[in-house]
């Protein structure tokens, strides 16, 4: 769920290319770095039309960024809209639906600080966890308190009923986390399932630089807490930058989102969904369950969900118009449906009092769009 930091792939530290110079050699690696950088997210020229505004014109139903990919996609609705709660966040990620509170908690990392929207009269508070520990992630347990993922201090947090913070993992055999990124709560045993990708501490941003090597990690992988012992061990490692993760609607599967493109090319990392089985407290049997590449484009997903049915709906980004937004995939894995969005989509959940509300936490904004589905957890 983490932003995913393509602009590392060039050397912001490099001099400034003068203009009168076109040959100089920071020039040439510029461009070089953008050529790398265009190549990799395909990005595309042309802006996204639509306005979101308040004070915008209404879209005509059925919604146009709704899209129908497979008749299997039978959740758009035809007479509500796409609209916008929000807009000022810098990095907009790892919206929660509290049932007991109906309101959804949603991070702004690089402010520090969790907001909320309240579904009675849609109001939002900013600042509703600040400090927040630059947490990314967010999830409610099944006593209905928030449990948050912070990349600084780099540990998982509970908030309890009396305003205290409890921490539930701050180091591994004796060495610090990186920077925990996205989590969830199994509802047999309590047990917390999360992930630690890292990067949260490459840059002040959105937590605190721990190594100016933008590989610096050697334990980028999955994480369980045993809620009765509070013993963490560690439960997968081939995604290379394990992101976003969820339980399949059955709590048999654990799918998790690798965005290691973004450091690892050299290493033969690839841009998909992963999927495990769960056997008891371990995860087994990875394998590929999608990727990310649409019409020959590649970007990243981040922030998953599943809904009632077994579908995977995963936040989506980095490449552009037409591909941003969320792709909704069938349990074997074909893409479906789509909604395209005018922002890099960091996370998303189902929430609202029916659960059938897709709350999209992207880039500065907040959205939301009514679906003819159900998430299939509380968050």
């Amino acid at each position: 769920m983490a932003r995913i930091q393509l602009h590392r792939f060039i050397d912001l530290a490099k001099p400034v290319v003068r203009k009168d110079d076109p040959d100089s050699p920071a020039r040439r690696n510029f461009l070089k770095s953008a050529a790398t950088l265009a190549a990799l997210t395909g990005m595309s020229s042309e802006a996204f039309a639509r306005n979101f505004d308040p004070d915008a014109e209404p879209v005509r139903y059925p919604e146009p960024d709704v899209v129908v990919l497979d008749k299997r996609f039978r959740y758009k609705l035809g007479n509500t809209p796409i609209r916008r709660h929000y807009k000022g966040t810098l990095w907009a990620e790892g919206c929660a639906w509290s049932g007991v509170g109906r309101y959804l908690v949603w991070s702004d990392i690089p402010r520090n600080e969790v907001l909320r929207w309240v579904e009675e009269d849609e109001h939002v508070s900013r600042r509703h966890r600040f400090p927040s520990g630059h947490s990314n992630g967010n999830t409610f347990d099944f006593q209905g308190r928030q449990i948050s993922f912070c990349h600084e201090p780099a540990r998982v947090i509970r908030y309890e009923w009396n305003g205290e913070i409890t921490v539930l993992a701050e180091t591994f055999e004796g060495e610090r986390f990186n920077a925990p990124n996205d989590g969830m709560v199994h509802p047999d045993d309590g047990s917390i399932w999360f992930t630690d990708p890292g990067y949260g501490a490459l840059m002040n941003y959105e937590g605190k630089r721990y190594n100016q090597d933008p590989r610096p990690f050697r334990r980028e992988a999955i994480y369980r807490i045993d809620a009765k012992t509070g013993k963490i061990t560690k439960v997968a490692d081939e995604p290379f930058k394990p992101n976003g993760m969820c339980f399949s609607h059955d709590y048999k599967k654990v799918y998790v989102a690798d965005t290691g493109l973004s450091h690892y090319a050299d290493k033969g990392a690839k841009s998909i969904i992963w999927v495990y089985d769960v056997d008891g407290e371990k995860l087994k049997n990875p394998r590929t369950f999608a990727s990310m590449e649409m019409n020959g484009k590649v970007g990243f997903a981040d922030g998953l969900r599943c809904d009632e049915d077994g579908n995977v709906w995963a936040g989506m980004g980095w490449v552009g118009d037409g591909y941003d937004g969320v792709h909704c995939f069938a349990p074997d894995g074909t893409r479906i449906g789509m909604i395209r969005m005018p922002e890099i989509v960091g996370n998303i959940c189902f929430g609202g009092t029916k659960r059938n509300q897709l709350f999209m936490a992207a880039s500065q904004s907040l959205y939301s769009v009514f679906v003819e589905t159900r998430g299939a957890h509380i968050t």
